[in-house]
């Protein structure tokens, strides 16, 4: 080795003591980004500390760097993430097995649970809209893989024309910003419309009520007879 140039961190042996389990980097990879996705969307790309989430990993901070470079390359590896679980759970739903009106019912249902459940999605998707977005764009993957929404939107709604039972004026992408803004609002503005009206909009009780509005809404909007 050159003088002054420095070695990666040593991974730890795949030979352990006896009862020990062996050494995984996939799996470390993976507790790493589930403990930075929950550091970065409590504490924003600022806040987060990079030997926070070392310290529940149970690895070291050089470790972080050797898998991801940076703090924010981190970042990035969370956001991709966070994308793509949803991404590939749309793809699992089997939509086009169904009727378009039920499959744009599942699909619908299918984003507001999403959104109710995975609330650090949420919040992640806040922060980096606080970045403009600058950090996502530097994937390599991210346009691509978000793609995938937007035909299974499309081929839904094709269908739909095709059967008599969806208006044949609505664009893709702007039916995903409807669907979208129904379910992201409630989650990620319920604070301060708690303050505001005294309700949270994410809570318990209103959550099958505002499931069911939100799906009644969008397929009346979708629907042919208006």
């Amino acid at each position: 080795m050159k003088k002054g140039s420095k070695a990666a961190p040593a991974a730890p042996s795949s030979t352990t003591a006896e009862g020990r389990r062996k050494y995984d980097p996939e799996e470390t990879k993976r507790n790493i980004l589930d403990i930075a996705t929950q550091e970065f969307s409590a504490m924003g790309l600022a806040g987060a500390r990079v030997d926070a989430i070392a310290e529940r990993t149970n690895t070291t901070k050089r470790m972080l760097y050797y898998y991801f470079g940076s703090k924010e390359g981190l970042y990035e590896a969370v956001l991709e993430q966070v994308y793509g679980d949803i991404r590939a759970l749309e793809q699992e739903l089997q939509l086009a097995e169904m009727d378009p009106e039920e499959a744009l019912r599942e699909f619908i249902g299918f984003t507001f649970d999403y959104h109710d459940k995975h609330r650090d999605f949420v919040r992640l998707v806040t922060i980096e809209n606080i970045h403009a977005a600058k950090y996502i764009e530097q994937s390599k993957t991210f346009k691509a893989r978000n793609s995938t929404v937007v035909k299974t939107i499309e081929d839904l709604i094709a269908r739909g024309v095709a059967a008599g039972k969806f208006r044949d004026d609505v664009d893709p992408i702007d039916l995903h910003l409807m669907i979208s803004s129904f379910c992201f609002h409630r989650v990620g503005n319920r604070h301060t419309w708690g303050a505001a009206f005294g309700r949270d909009p994410s809570g318990p009780r209103a959550r099958a009520r505002h499931r069911e509005m939100i799906v009644d809404a969008v397929l009346r909007y979708m629907r042919r007879d208006g």
